[in-house]
């Protein structure tokens, strides 16, 4: 009798616990702490580094210089040296940031940069727990810096389960990501494109690399690069690191601080990397020749923070005036008449995009995609949803390349593809090569994630010169030595085509007739995986 009690009201306790948990999952954490709103700096006109650049003019009245960096370690380096050159403010925005050597490597620079007097606003997503970063925490007690999590996770800890149970709880909120990339030095130069701050995306890690572009730029677009940061930082989703650290007491943050630097100076004592930063290479020789960047006019393109509410809103009333990205990207896509480049490491263009694609094809444009393969993929998952729409854009005449995890050309010195290759290789770009006159750089993915999730960012430039300079990149990638090619075979037993893929070994062409490197347990995952309506999340 008391046992069959005592069960009703165990059941009532666990489900209040429940809707009490999902419910404090549902509401934005830390979002009552006390915070100031910023913006760029004024008067960049009044720093070395705008100076530097006052002699940089394009032939076209109102045209920014851009330079493509195709070299992780370069990009790396180049932010690293814009923060050892800033006078008054540092702006950054990332969806990861690796507490490895080089994001350790960037935060001491943030902190020199911060003990000269400049002001730091470093805005992270929380895709990974930016609390178990010590790096960052340390950072973010230095009184001229201050650090902001975008959608923060309510659910903290070394236990990944955790973040996986409020995810499954509130997905709807914490599926809302920031995949934005940038970083500004004085409001007068700007990198931005497709890397995270991590050891991968700048190819200093032996295991792994991803081939990545990045573009730095100077001139008009750099303010409005800026004003696209104010509206994340100040957006009500950007929540202080502070409120989600709330037990960290000042004394254990200085400590965190200390223990910081020790750790960047033991793993980097001597290294080249600091070597080269010293040095101020590249960017020296960059800032020394105008010739360097090719000038052009420039649209920034950014999603809104609150993308979520602009689309819920755009359902609701039926008007399609938001301010997404997607329209002006897929604008540029529709408008092509001879020839579209596309490299998007995860390729799930959905119903949409699969209409958008036939009708460019349906006016004979040709159009060439570059993704990854499953054997390079870094997420296999989204490999899933790349399947579902790989023989219908073959189907369509669309010209398909799946990256290799060894490529086997990978020094082509005239586009300076070259690269220290790491066991496993992985495409991380995200570009659009329009007719070969105008080129996007960002990091927008061809996916349902990107077009209608995560808030994305980048810039659409109208340079045929660069948009050249990204197309032999495409071309150097896409050789048959350095990535699969998929084509449509011949007829199974029940008259279906089959998938076959081409590609290059020791100079000699070969075809597969299975998928490169699919073995039996990851096919008969990606088989179940399949199974499951994940195509919109993916």
């Amino acid at each position: 009798m008391c046992t069959a009690s005592i069960r009703p009201a165990l059941q009532r306790m666990i489900l209040l616990s429940f809707v009490a948990l999902a419910s404090a999952c549902a509401t934005l954490p830390g979002s009552d702490y006390p915070k100031n709103a910023s913006t760029a700096l004024a008067h960049p006109e009044e720093t070395r580094l705008a100076r530097d650049i006052a002699k940089f003019t394009g032939p076209q009245q109102g045209a920014s210089g851009f330079r493509l960096l195709e070299q992780g370690i370069d990009s790396f380096l180049i932010r690293a040296e814009l923060a050892a050159r800033a006078e008054r403010t540092l702006d950054a925005e990332y969806f990861i940031f690796r507490n490895d050597e080089t994001g350790k490597l960037l935060v001491d620079a943030l902190l020199h940069a911060a003990d000269r007097g400049v002001r730091v606003r470093l805005l992270v997503d929380d895709v990974e727990d930016v609390t178990e970063n010590r790096q960052l925490v340390a950072l973010a007690a230095h009184s001229n810096v201050e650090v902001r999590v975008f959608n923060p996770f309510v659910l903290r800890g070394p236990l990944e389960i955790l973040r996986s149970a409020e995810f499954l709880l509130t997905a709807t909120r914490i599926n809302y990501r920031m995949h934005n990339k940038l970083f500004v030095a004085d409001n007068s130069i700007a990198v931005t494109g497709g890397r995270n701050v991590g050891d991968e995306y700048f190819q200093t890690d032996s295991d792994t690399g991803f081939a990545d572009f990045d573009v730095l730029a100077i001139g008009p677009v750099v303010g409005r690069l800026s004003e696209s940061f104010d509206a994340y930082w100040n957006s009500e989703q950007a929540i202080p690191l502070q409120a989600l650290t709330a037990t960290v007491g000042r004394a254990q943050e200085v400590h965190h601080e200390q223990e910081a630097r020790a750790s960047i100076r033991q793993i980097d004592d001597g290294a080249k990397l600091t070597q080269r930063i010293a040095a101020d290479d590249p960017l020296a020789a960059l800032l020394r020749d105008p010739k360097t960047f090719v000038y052009a006019n420039a649209e920034v393109l950014y999603d809104p923070p609150d993308k979520r509410e602009v689309q819920t809103r755009e359902v609701q009333t039926g008007e399609k005036d938001g301010p997404l990205m997607r329209r002006r990207v897929v604008a540029a896509m529709d408008a092509v008449t001879s020839e579209l480049l596309i490299t998007s490491p995860y390729l799930v263009p959905g119903d949409g995009g699969m209409r958008l694609l036939e009708r460019v094809r349906g006016r004979g444009v040709t159009i060439r995609i570059i993704t990854n393969s499953l054997a390079s993929a870094e997420m296999p998952i989204a490999h899933v949803g790349y399947r579902h729409y790989r023989r219908r854009l073959l189907e369509d005449g669309v010209d398909l390349c799946e990256m290799r995890p060894s490529p086997g050309q990978p020094d082509v010195r005239a586009t300076r593809v070259g690269y220290d290759a790491p066991l496993s290789f992985s495409l991380h770009g995200k570009v659009f090569v329009f007719d070969r006159k105008r080129v996007f750089v960002g990091s927008m993915n061809f996916d349902r994630r990107s077009l209608r999730i995560n808030t994305e960012m980048g810039l659409l430039i109208d340079s045929p010169e660069l948009a050249q300079q990204v197309a032999r990149h495409f071309d150097a990638l896409s050789r048959p030595a350095n990535c699969y090619v998929p084509f449509l075979g011949p007829p199974d037993l029940f008259g279906n085509p089959t998938l076959e893929w081409r590609t290059e070994e020791d100079g000699k062409m070969i075809v597969l007739t299975h998928e490169p490197k699919d073995d039996f347990m990851s096919r008969l995952n990606l088989d179940v995986l399949s199974l499951l309506p994940i195509d919109d999340l993916l």
